[in-house]
C-alpha cells in the first residue's frame, strides 16, 4: 500500500507523517504513534491494517530527524519527554496533521500507539484531545502529569512480564485512571514480555522484549472490537 507524505511542523521543528487510506469511505480516522524507533516496517503494517478495515491511518514523526542508533534515539526521547508540556504539544501536532487533512475532514478520530507510543497516546487523552479512544500496546503507563479527567475511551493492551511496566506501575496507572473518572479496559497477558506485537522481537537480541503471536491477535481483535463500538 503507498503512502503519502504529510509535512507538519510543531512550532519550528519539522516533521513529516505517513498516510495510508482506505479503499472505499473511511469509517474514521486514526492517529499512529510509533516506537521510540520512530516510524518503522511493524508501524507502517499496522497504518496499512488499519486502512484495510476502512480508516485513514496517519503515522506521526517524533523527532523530526533520522534515528541514527538507540543511543542517538535515547537522546532524542528524553529531550523530547523533557516535560509533559512538550510531550503532549508533538503528539498534539500529529492529531492536528490527521484531523486537517482534506481526507479526515469531519472524521471521528481515534490514537493508537506502541511502546512509547502507547505512552504517548495515553498522554494525548490525559491532555483532553478531541479524541474518541486512545489505545496502547505494550505501553509505558507512567506519566509526569496525571490527568484530572479522562474523555476518551481507553484501551491497554499489556505483557504481564513486561520487565518495563512493573506491577506498580500498573497499579498506578488503574489508580489514575479511577480518579480520573476514565471508561478504561485492561487487558494483561500472563507470561509476555515488551513488544509481543512485534515478529521481529525475538532477533533483538534483549531479554525484556518476545513476540507472542497470541496476545498480538487478541490485542488486535480488542482494537477492531472497540473501534467499532466507537465509531459505530
Amino acid at each position: 500500500m503507498p503512502f503519502e507524505k504529510i509535512d507538519y511542523t510543531d512550532g519550528d521543528v519539522a516533521l513529516a507523517g505517513w498516510l495510508a487510506r482506505p479503499a472505499g469511505t473511511p469509517r474514521g480516522a486514526v492517529l499512529v504513534l510509533p516506537t521510540i524507533m520512530n516510524r518503522a516496517p511493524p508501524t507502517d503494517r499496522r497504518a496499512e491494517m488499519l486502512a484495510d478495515a476502512g480508516y485513514v491511518a496517519l503515522i506521526a514523526d517524533f523527532y523530526g530527524e533520522p534515528v541514527r542508533d538507540f543511543e542517538h534515539v535515547m537522546q532524542l526521547a528524553n529531550e523530547l519527554r523533557a516535560t509533559p508540556e512538550s510531550y503532549r504539544a508533538r503528539v498534539r501536532a500529529g492529531l492536528a496533521a490527521l484531523t486537517g487533512h482534506p481526507s479526515a475532514q469531519g472524521l471521528k478520530t481515534a490514537t493508537i500507539g506502541y511502546c512509547m507510543g502507547g505512552q504517548a497516546a495515553l498522554e494525548l487523552a490525559r491532555d483532553g484531545a478531541d479524541i474518541l479512544l486512545a489505545a496502547s500496546f505494550h505501553g509505558l503507563l507512567d506519566t509526569a502529569k496525571p490527568a484530572a479527567t479522562i474523555k476518551p475511551r481507553i484501551l491497554v493492551c499489556h505483557g504481564d512480564a513486561d520487565p518495563m511496566v512493573p506491577r506498580e506501575q500498573v497499579l498506578a496507572f488503574w489508580q489514575e485512571m479511577d480518579t480520573a473518572g476514565a471508561n478504561w479496559h485492561f487487558h494483561s497477558y500472563a507470561n509476555v514480555k515488551h513488544g509481543f506485537t512485534d515478529p521481529e522481537s525475538d532477533s533483538r537480541g534483549m531479554d525484556a522484549i518476545a513476540y507472542d503471536v497470541s496476545a498480538d491477535r487478541q490485542s488486535w481483535a480488542a482494537l477492531m472490537g472497540l473501534l467499532d463500538e466507537v465509531f459505530g
